[in-house]
């Protein structure tokens, strides 16, 4: 069942008019912007015991402003004893080094096995931080870094930085086809209109922008490093794609009609069986501190196994 909670706020006299949302910031500073407007225009905000759906609505001062907030509390929200590997906690934020094979929210599919399951577990009090502090979300399948809020505030700040791209996230890739030079892709993202669990390029779609750079060249594929400058889901997988280099293994983007020949009986190739991205470095300002922290995740096992065996590949294709 669902669990409703309330915030409420007095209103002091003002010398002229502000507007709701304005107010509802400075009352409820712990939450976003992007938040108090969705409580508003949900219907959730009461003045003076009347509904209001009107951010601009005027507020003269003396009013009372409650806030239902419905927090989720589904069964599928329950603590799960699943290892994390945290690589760096203090009061207020989490990192993980996310592995692969494991969804970040619970959700229609899944609802157990969830680094949400594993949080609950870990740090019970996380339940009463919106969406269990998750804040950006990495696929099943793609490894690495992310950061957890363990308090609102946290949480609160965190996703002003993501909005304003002020924290920095880099990944590792290795992608099919020879990439010449380093570039940037720079294309809107929206859902697919049939493949509902798809993204694809339209011009419709959310801003997105990715920057890639050469790491390593290799016989028919090239290892890179890119740095997302927005979030948007599956952005890295959909540009590569979109630029005709998709990443080794990932099958949701039309992995394999790009795969050479030559290279299909390697076994360590034929076997990888997921997209090979990792996020391997986070950057971002502390939401509590405001100190800059940076953090460093090295490629998983099976990613070190790919590049080690595109590298000999390589070598054996030079040698003929």
């Amino acid at each position: 069942m669902a669990q409703d909670r309330y915030l409420t706020g007095n209103v002091n006299h003002a010398p002229f008019a502000q507007r709701l949302d304005h107010v509802m910031v400075k009352l409820f500073y712990d939450h976003s912007r992007s938040r108090i407007k969705n409580w508003i225009l949900n219907g959730q905000v009461k003045v003076n015991g009347r509904v209001t759906v009107v951010p601009k609505k005027k507020i003269l001062g003396g009013e009372k402003i409650e806030v239902s907030m419905v927090m989720e509390n589904e069964q599928h929200w329950k603590p799960q004893n699943i290892t994390l590997n945290i690589v760096y906690e203090d009061d207020d934020i989490i990192v993980i080094n996310k592995p692969r094979d494991m969804v970040v929210h619970s959700g229609a599919g899944n609802t157990d096995g969830t680094i949400l399951n594993a949080l609950l577990y870990y740090y019970p009090p996380i339940i009463d931080v919106p969406r269990a502090g998750i804040v950006h979300r990495l696929d099943k399948d793609t490894t690495g870094l992310m950061v957890v809020a363990k308090t609102v505030p946290a949480q609160t700040r965190l996703v002003d930085l993501l909005q304003a791209r002020n924290i920095t996230r880099e990944y590792e890739a290795i992608t099919i086809g020879t990439i010449t030079a380093g570039g940037t892709v720079e294309q809107p993202i929206a859902r697919h209109a049939t493949k509902r669990t798809h993204m694809t390029v339209h011009p419709l779609g959310k801003p997105a922008v990715t920057h890639y750079r050469i790491m390593e060249h290799f016989h028919a594929h090239t290892r890179l490093r890119l740095r997302l400058e927005t979030g948007r889901t599956h952005q890295i997988r959909v540009h590569m794609a979109y630029i005709n280099h998709p990443l080794v293994g990932d099958q949701k983007y039309n992995c394999r009609k790009y795969i050479r020949k030559d290279t299909m009986e390697m076994e360590v190739l034929r076997r990888f069986d997921r997209q090979a991205l990792h996020a391997t470095m986070l950057r971002l300002y502390h939401p509590i501190t405001v100190l800059q922290m940076e953090w460093h995740a090295a490629l998983p096992q099976d990613m070190v196994e790919l590049v080690n065996a595109l590298k000999a590949d390589t070598e054996k294709f030079r040698l003929t």
